[in-house]
């Protein structure tokens, strides 16, 4: 595309955002700011130092990012928080309870183990519906991660609403 100084324009480049399920065992999931989920997973560091190095590591892998957003243990979120902030990252965290009033039904919070199962099947709907990536299998922190994103992309304005058949207030 010209951009009328005899050149070329380059294709803006995409925002993109990581959504991590803190825990030793660590879901996450990559999305750009359209709302395309590129990369979700789960990976076991085991101990707290080898979280540091794979925090390390999983951000390299996800490239630039404009976005980290955490939840879950404070002390894990501050190794990421760290490290993304290094790369120029904004940092979101966000609670459980924050991120499920948006995105599940009340009904589907009335218990945590509903509440679990609810999300389990709503991420399953958003890989479905905004992802390239397509997981063999979704552990539970993978999921939360893929829902900790979408809240994120509502929350940072990068989706200016939910796709109708994500919204809670439809199912």
């Amino acid at each position: 595309m010209a951009d009328g100084s005899g050149g070329t324009a380059a294709a803006p480049a995409l925002r993109r955002l990581l959504a991590v399920d803190l825990g030793l065992r660590t879901g996450f999931a990559l999305f750009d700011d359209g709302g395309r989920l590129e990369r979700v997973g789960s990976r076991n560091f085991g101990t707290r130092t080898r979280l540091r190095g794979g925090a390390d590591g999983l951000l390299r892998e996800a490239g630039s990012i404009q976005a980290l957003v955490v939840e879950g243990d404070r002390a894990l979120g501050d190794v990421w928080a760290k490290r993304a902030g290094r790369r120029g990252a904004q940092v979101l965290r966000v609670a459980p309870e924050t991120w499920r009033a948006r995105l599940l039904h009340p009904r589907e919070q009335r218990s945590g183990a509903g509440a679990k199962q609810a999300a389990d099947a709503l991420a399953r709907r958003v890989i479905t519906t905004c992802g390239d990536a397509r997981p063999a299998s979704l552990r539970h922190d993978a999921a939360e991660a893929v829902l900790i994103g979408l809240w994120a992309l509502l929350e940072l304005g990068w989706l200016p609403a939910l796709p109708a058949e994500l919204d809670p207030r439809r199912r």
